[in-house]
């Protein structure tokens, strides 16, 4: 007898043949839309939703290319398992985990004493710097409000102080929280800031100065030692005792390494408190950070809550409650994995090829590095054309993406800066020096495209906040 044959092309059987072999041979979502603007009314099995998640990812841009973002981009596959084997715990409950707290409070000591804490400490585990600054930053003002009140002085008209340097979660912070923000801005040239620029926006009204361990913009840091002297004078004569805040986001894991002796953290008196993201260059997928006190009378205690419907009386500083446990228990093995020695050649090799990448790149002849050589800096290049082309910064970020698929951001700076035009590279653990040195080769490549057929856009560019993932 011969083979029977299913007839799958052409009138309504076609159609009905097509469905019955769907189920043995394709998936569904090869011929539908994927869901977009209500729940489906029927599901699929896993394997296609699986499929289906996979295919709508796939034009998403590689991480090993992406050098925008300072979040991290790989970890090792050991690390991996230890996240997924903790994606389940809830953080929160330390009645249920209470080995994942003591994972938290080993971090937050580990990094207490990288930072030179003087004595007994506090701090907490965040989603990301933002939080970590919200709540840093929300303990600066009830530590102010309750100083004033003890003086019997009004509390109506608290200010911040920090540099148009920072992240934008600086000024969401004050918007959120009815704090006036005195920003200084920034100049032609000079894009961190200092005493000079801090004392005049500083008054009994300041709940404190926050100052930037390694900028978004071109990965240098505030003098925090001269503000510091600053805030230590403005105290001995005036009587004032405005805080400092270190905002080490990226540059709180790297400067311990790469520069030891530079004293930005706990060793100055003033600085009060500290946020650092893990998932930077903490080694840590997102979203880890943290937020460590000098001592523990820098938390204001009105914003710690007690706790006991999970099981037992736990006191919570976090604007998120359930989160999950899988990032902290990574932060934990890198530290243990890695340690002090393993921190410090993962930043020197990462600082060793951004060197070599800036070479590379003024080597081109149409750029100019932003940065002396030898500066304390992140690992990164910041870079911008050197005089008058047919096309700028912006385009040169966009060839680069068209032609070779890279990353590499393009951006103007804060007021009183903001027609500086400035690209960036960071040096992550994934960019080795053959990559370093294709990068070079494949920007060169994209500025001889531009010379022959010019700028790629013809709109005003306007600054926009750069997303670091905090």
């Amino acid at each position: 007898m011969p083979e029977q044959r299913t007839q799958i092309d052409g009138g309504p059987a076609g159609g009905e043949n097509l469905d019955l072999l769907e189920t043995r041979y394709g998936n569904r979502f090869l011929r539908e839309e994927a869901p977009a603007e209500k729940l489906p009314a029927v599901g699929m099995p896993a394997v296609e939703a699986m499929r289906l998640v996979g295919e709508e990812l796939m034009i998403e841009g590689s991480p090993q290319r992406n050098l925008a973002t300072f979040v991290t981009t790989w970890m090792e596959p050991e690390a991996q398992r230890v996240i997924a084997e903790n994606l389940h715990r809830n953080f929160i409950d330390h009645a249920e985990y209470p080995r994942t707290a003591e994972l938290e409070q080993r971090c937050i000591r580990m990094l207490a004493d990288l930072f030179h804490a003087p004595g007994e400490t506090t701090g907490a585990r965040t989603q990301g710097s933002s939080e970590a600054i919200m709540l840093g930053a929300l303990s600066l003002k009830w530590n102010w409000r309750k100083r004033r009140e003890a003086a019997r002085k009004p509390i109506d008209r608290p200010n911040l102080v920090f540099g148009g340097d920072v992240h934008v979660v600086w000024e969401k912070f004050c918007r959120y929280f009815d704090v006036e923000p005195r920003i200084v801005p920034l100049k032609p040239h000079k894009y961190t800031i200092g005493p000079e620029d801090v004392e005049p926006h500083v008054d009994e009204n300041t709940i404190g100065v926050a100052a930037v361990l390694g900028t978004t913009f071109t990965g240098h840091a505030d003098d925090i030692v001269g503000i510091n002297d600053y805030l230590l004078a403005l105290k001995r004569e005036r009587g004032l005792d405005v805080p400092l805040h270190v905002d080490g986001a990226s540059g709180g894991f790297v400067w311990p390494f790469l520069y030891p002796h530079s004293e930005w953290d706990f060793r100055l008196e003033q600085v009060r408190s500290i946020n650092v993201s893990g998932h930077k260059y903490g080694l840590v997928y997102p979203g880890i950070g943290w937020l460590i006190f000098r001592e523990r009378a820098d938390l204001a205690e009105d914003l710690v809550f007690y706790e006991n419907y999970l099981g037992k009386r736990d006191a919570t500083f976090t604007l998120n409650f359930s989160t999950g446990s899988a990032m902290v228990v990574a932060q934990y093995y890198n530290f243990v994995r890695f340690g002090y020695d393993g921190y410090s050649y993962i930043m020197h090799t990462m600082q060793a090829n951004a060197r070599k990448l800036a070479e590379d790149i003024a080597a081109i002849g149409d750029f100019t590095i932003i940065g002396n050589e030898g500066s304390e800096q992140l690992p990164l290049v910041a870079f911008q054309l050197a005089g008058a082309q047919r096309y700028d910064e912006f385009d040169v970020a966009s060839q680069l993406a068209t032609e070779r698929g890279w990353m590499v951001p393009a951006y103007t700076l804060p007021p009183d800066a903001e027609h500086i035009k400035i690209m960036r590279a960071l040096v992550k653990q994934t960019l080795g020096r053959s990559l370093a040195t294709a990068l070079a080769e494949d920007l060169a490549q994209a500025c001889a495209t531009l010379k022959e057929k010019g700028s790629l856009h013809h709109t005003d560019r306007k600054r926009v906040h750069t997303n670091t993932g905090f």
